[in-house]
């Protein structure tokens, strides 16, 4: 649990400062999406996917950038889509953060190992993947990094979601995130706390009937090199 009450977190609104080229912490974890009448999930085909990690925004500031997500991605076994290309429209979410409705900011998938072509075979046997969604807005500018994570099946079910696809989605990332992890010359420091009050419990509402146990988790990833 959060050391701090989570009243106050989610009530407490902090800013992005840039001195030159270098980029300073935000004051806050997150902003509770719901009291900017957000939610915490997303918009799609048959409900909505829950927003089951937040990649806290007392982050290092690098990693809250794209190329920055991007090898953190990487770092705890990630990657692009496969060639790039994505089947389908985007999800959205409304973060409540002043913006409204917005498309995902991009998508990532399991990358087995293999940077450039590992998220082909996810695409084709199934495993796990996120979508990432930034809470910028002026009404809630944490800079936190809201995902939606889950697993699913092989591209000859049609991707769907595993049974019970959304909890065991985010425990995978978290399992494979926690603790030093490096990529690219960065080295990574991931701590992770589970957050509960925020999202309901249940299938009612989300996407494809499968239900949630209420749990987000938050980590807090810093950059050790």
């Amino acid at each position: 649990m959060l050391s701090v009450p989570l009243a106050a977190l989610v009530l407490v609104y902090g800013s992005a400062i840039t001195t030159g080229l270098v980029l300073q912490k935000r004051a806050d974890d997150f902003f509770d999406p719901a009291q900017g009448g957000g939610s915490i999930f997303d918009n799609a085909t048959f409900g909505g996917e829950p927003l089951n990690v937040i990649i806290s925004g007392q982050s290092s500031p690098d990693v809250l950038t794209d190329a920055g997500l991007l090898n953190y991605a990487q770092a705890i076994g990630f990657s692009k889509e496969c060639l790039g290309l994505h089947i389908g429209d985007p999800q959205t979410a409304n973060l409540g953060d002043g913006n409204g409705v917005v498309n995902q900011t991009v998508e990532f998938r399991q990358d087995f190992g293999n940077d450039d072509l590992g998220t082909c075979l996810e695409s084709l046997i199934g495993g796990n993947h996120f979508r990432v969604f930034r809470q910028n807005g002026t009404q809630a500018n944490s800079g936190a990094l809201f995902l939606a994570a889950s697993k699913e099946e092989p591209a000859t079910k049609n991707h769907d979601i595993v049974a019970d696809g959304y909890n065991i989605g985010r425990d995978e990332l978290v399992a494979g995130a926690v603790g030093t992890k490096s990529h690219g010359g960065v080295t990574y420091n991931t701590e992770a706390k589970n957050i509960t009050g925020i999202m309901p419990a249940g299938s009612d509402g989300v996407n494809h009937g499968i239900a949630v146990d209420g749990i987000v988790t938050l980590l807090t990833v810093t950059i050790q090199s």
